[in-house]
């Protein structure tokens, strides 16, 4: 396996360890980026002595931001990073063992998909989350949308989508969106804690339960390559090329 550099992957024991390490972009993803942890995933899912897997950002301020804008300058994301973006959420929920997001930070647009497609989340009380895409001339309506209302509600999801509000760590924990929120500094510590816990557990069990679970919904991959041709299209179109230009001219800071 060749190194990685926008990522760092470590195997810890029982734990793969996958941190997006692009803090200066507040940890959003480009191309390379979403290859690198489909190549991490991967080599997670064919060790046998991996049982859980850990999504991180690096640092203290985000979790991930979704995609990266110096690569959406044209009007959208190219057609490599729509195949190793679907593939990363796919990968998510296909690897046999638990994903377990460590959010530390914003997770926001695409980023907030990442968290919400990993089998647990556990936050930083800093965490905060939200969908941008409505408001950047954007939308994910695969596993962004139609599974977000399995795990916190239709009510709640169309909210999260049609009014791009962010949401406080408590707020998420109260929807569902989260497992459970813990001081910044105890982040690390708590998920260790989880990874200890199902690593007790049977394998297999586990296993054939991740399976079950994501029986239900493999149809919304379907969706999820529908929407990504859509979007494509939407990208060129006056409306979304206007909407991105003014969010742009509004907001001088990130969010």
């Amino acid at each position: 396996m060749k190194p990685f550099e926008d990522i760092d992957y470590k195997k810890d024991g029982y734990v793969a360890r996958i941190t997006i390490n692009r803090p200066e972009s507040y940890n959003a993803f480009r191309t390379q980026t979403l290859e690198e942890m489909c190549h991490a995933l991967e080599d997670a899912e064919l060790d046998d002595d991996i049982r859980v897997i850990v999504l991180r950002g690096a640092g203290d301020k985000a979790f991930c931001t979704g995609g990266d804008t110096r690569e959406s300058a044209a009007g959208g994301y190219n057609k490599e990073m729509d195949y190793w973006h679907t593939r990363v959420h796919n990968m998510i929920r296909d690897v046999s063992c638990p994903v377990i997001a460590a959010v530390n930070g914003w997770a926001m647009a695409g980023g907030h998909i990442l968290h919400v497609l990993c089998d647990v989340s556990i936050a930083a009380d800093t965490a905060r989350f939200g969908q941008l895409g409505p408001k950047v001339g954007s939308f994910d309506a695969g596993f962004g949308a139609a599974y977000l209302s399995r795990v916190v509600g239709e009510k709640k999801a169309r909210e999260i989508w049609f009014f791009c509000r962010t949401y406080t760590a408590a707020e998420a924990l109260e929807m569902g969106l989260v497992n459970k929120v813990v001081p910044a500094a105890e982040l690390d510590s708590e998920v260790d804690a989880w990874c200890a816990d199902v690593a007790e557990l049977s394998p297999y069990a586990i296993k054939y339960l991740k399976h079950a679970f994501n029986a239900d919904t493999d149809h919304i991959s379907g969706f999820e390559n529908l929407s990504m041709s859509t979007v494509r299209l939407y990208w060129t179109t006056e409306e979304a090329l206007a909407q991105k230009e003014k969010y742009k001219n509004r907001k001088k800071k990130k969010f």
